[in-house]
């Protein structure tokens, strides 16, 4: 067999893996391609898209195999951080003022005490490391389990902090996951009560449009070895229906992760969700 050949088949188990977690997964039934590939070599990232409509339960994907991969969700996990902050207590209500811990901090707009609707709109690292220590390992492991998120594994034991497992691991989620994950709590079916589902949401929505609402969150993995790759996840609510989606995407340089957002608003509007 030569050296040719054999380069593929590693490409092609990666390809029967992401066909088996599609299969697998109860979002696979209705599983269309998304043609957005115009779209993606205009912005001039590699990447994926899916879209989910939960009243259909049909899930549209453009490049499956990505999207079944699962990657460290970063900042994406701020949704449900904030979710087990309110069932646990550890934060009352979205006036609360948590504290940053005063250090120096990458960003000039993390170095202040925040509430959890402007910690979340600034994407304030120290605030949710803050309130991860405050939850606990024990009660983190518990809820990320509970809540079914990605591979729910957080990585607690000798000499792995509680405040890092989204940032660097080991916790990862898949672009399919990621829709279903905030199409359940669009809808209020995570196993959360009712007024907590309701004021992550209420944090969560970044416009009111013509005729829709969109609500999401962005994210940022950046692997000490390198190979950046930037999340925007979230939902938009229109005409009575939800359309959850996931999109990410490599970031080669810090201008492609102002793509992120611009990106997945035009898939939105290719799809007429927008």
């Amino acid at each position: 067999m030569s050296s040719h050949s054999l380069g593929r088949w590693p490409r092609l188990w990666l390809f029967l893996a992401a066909c088996a977690v599609l299969a697998l997964s109860p979002l696979s039934r209705a599983a269309e391609p998304l043609a957005l590939a115009s779209l993606f070599q205009r912005f001039g990232v590699t990447g994926t898209f899916v879209l989910y409509d939960a009243q259909a339960d049909t899930l549209r994907i453009y490049n499956p195999e990505r999207a079944a991969r699962r990657i460290v969700p970063a900042s994406t996990f701020k949704i449900p951080n904030s979710l087990i902050a309110l069932e646990t207590g550890v934060v009352r209500d979205l006036e609360q003022v948590l504290p940053y811990g005063g250090k120096p901090q990458r960003l000039k707009q993390w170095e202040q005490d925040l509430n959890l609707r402007d910690a979340i709109r600034v994407s304030s690292v120290p605030i949710y490391q803050g309130i991860a220590r405050r939850v606990g390992p024990e009660r983190m492991a518990a809820w990320v389990k509970r809540l079914g998120y990605g591979n729910m594994e957080i990585g607690i034991g000798a000499g792995r902090p509680v405040d890092r497992f989204w940032l660097q691991g080991p916790l990862k989620i898949s672009a399919v996951e990621e829709a279903r994950f905030v199409a359940r709590l669009a809808r209020g079916e995570l196993p959360a009560s009712q007024r907590n589902q309701q004021l992550v949401r209420d944090i969560l929505k970044q416009e009111d449009g013509d005729g829709y609402v969109l609500y999401g969150k962005t994210g940022w993995y950046a692997p000490p070895q390198g190979g950046d790759i930037g999340w925007w996840v979230g939902w938009v609510e229109k005409a009575g229906r939800i359309h959850a989606f996931a999109l990410n995407i490599d970031l080669p340089d810090e201008a492609a992760a102002a793509k992120r957002v611009p990106l997945a608003r035009a898939a939105l509007q290719q799809a007429g969700i927008l």
